[in-house]
């Protein structure tokens, strides 16, 4: 049996055919449904690897959690008609769009997942949140502290939903360290220390600008590896251990010019290659944040550790199903750092996924903070960060870039 797959994309549409064995077919058409669940039609503005990250999660979630919502992929919206195609083809998107207003303003969906560079979410928001829309939004949730706090009014106004995806906290292993300090296992905490390392813009010949290289251009970045790496730190940071109350900081740009795409011409480099911050908690405690693209031989170096007065934690995404634990209250000849492998169905997430002792990955934590989400729409307590959650972020990294221009302490400004 020949099966046609028809994809409206801006104006044009493409169509692809597959075979199917003979026998029953199960339609996945919403009309052939049981209305065992409440859809919730999703508007994706962007297609790039962020995108595919999104349209995977939304796609896998409900295989795997039991959630009253499931997310029907509406609309996907990217300004290059022909790779735009291609991706709703792929993804299974009902139709595309080349302008966001349009998606937007679309009356069959229900939710806008802003999944486009830095410097469009403030306006894509607002005007999601005027049209009633339930608004999820990549990391940072903006440019600037001010664009967030005009997000924050905007959709507390509507009184719509929010979601920001700082998706390390839907980690296994990072949830298991937030429920050991929920426990109080580490006692008093001392030290907070965390680093996000790569190395992938090392090269002075690499431009910036670009649908690739967005995030080395300060126009539509906002910042560099602040806003693109230490925001999930922050985040995660505030998360595990309270709110953030002063920073002193210094960055650094290595390569000062590089060619834009755009117009070819060499221009100065705007964002910072290099972030390194100190900063006092609520709590007392002290802390280091590092992060730099110029860390040769690290791609993906995502780690922190916390000392308490009983016991510490460690954890490292290149090595994510593991948590180090070491507790003094051990007796003496046994004390050790524990390599907990976080993969049993007692540990968070994981009566979801494969059977003790296998792992989940970087994917799983996007379908993990998506589920989150939807069952937060159904019990009607917001999964977090919402957007003033994450104005929290926004304001300690407004802080950090404020310290490191005046080279002094910056306290950190109302979320």
């Amino acid at each position: 049996m020949l099966v046609l797959v028809v994809v409206l994309v801006a104006g044009f549409s493409i169509t692809s055919s597959t075979r199917t064995t003979t026998g029953t077919i199960l339609r996945r058409d919403r009309g052939d449904i049981k209305n065992l669940t409440k859809q919730l039609s999703i508007g994706l503005i962007g297609s790039g690897f962020m995108g595919r990250v999104h349209s995977n999660a939304y796609r896998q979630v409900n295989g795997f959690f039991d959630l009253e919502y499931r997310p029907v992929l509406k609309a996907v919206c990217s300004r290059n008609q022909e790779t735009l195609a291609k991706f709703a083809l792929n993804w299974g998107w009902e139709a595309a769009e080349t302008d966001w207003r349009r998606l937007v303003e679309r009356k069959d969906i229900d939710a806008i997942d802003i999944s486009s560079p830095n410097n469009t979410h403030h306006a894509i928001a607002l005007a999601a949140a005027q049209a009633g829309k339930t608004v999820l939004c990549e990391k940072p949730l903006a440019c600037t502290g001010a664009e967030a706090r005009e997000m924050v009014t905007a959709v507390e106004k509507a009184k719509v939903p929010t979601f920001v995806w700082f998706n390390y906290r839907r980690v296994p292993a990072v949830a298991l360290a937030k429920q050991i300090l929920d426990e109080g296992r580490l006692g008093r905490i001392f030290h907070y220390r965390a680093s996000f390392l790569q190395d992938w813009t090392i090269n002075p010949e690499l431009p910036q600008g670009g649908t690739a290289l967005w995030r080395l251009d300060v126009d539509a970045a906002g910042s560099g590896v602040l806003g693109d790496l230490l925001s999930h730190a922050i985040d995660t940071a505030i998360w595990l251990n309270g709110p953030i109350l002063s920073v002193a900081g210094a960055t650094e740009t290595f390569v000062k010019e590089r060619v834009h795409q755009n117009t070819g011409k060499m221009h100065p480099v705007g964002i910072d290659d290099a972030c390194l911050f100190l900063a006092r908690f609520g709590n007392g405690s002290l802390a280091t944040f590092e992060a730099t693209r110029y860390a040769r031989g690290r791609k993906a170096k995502n780690v922190f550790e916390i000392n308490g007065e009983n016991a510490s934690i460690a954890f490292d995404f290149e090595d994510p199903h593991r948590l180090q634990y070491f507790d003094h209250r051990d007796p003496a000849h046994l004390q050790a750092w524990r390599n907990i492998h976080v993969s049993a169905f007692e540990h968070p997430y994981h009566k979801h996924w494969w059977v003790p002792g296998t792992t989940t990955g970087y994917e799983h934590s996007f379908i993990n903070a998506l589920a989150d989400f939807l069952e937060g729409l159904e019990n009607g307590k917001p999964a977090q960060p919402d957007f003033r959650a994450a104005l929290q972020t926004q304001v300690v990294c407004d802080a950090v870039l404020a310290a490191s221009r005046a080279q002094k302490w910056v306290v950190v400004g109302e979320a």
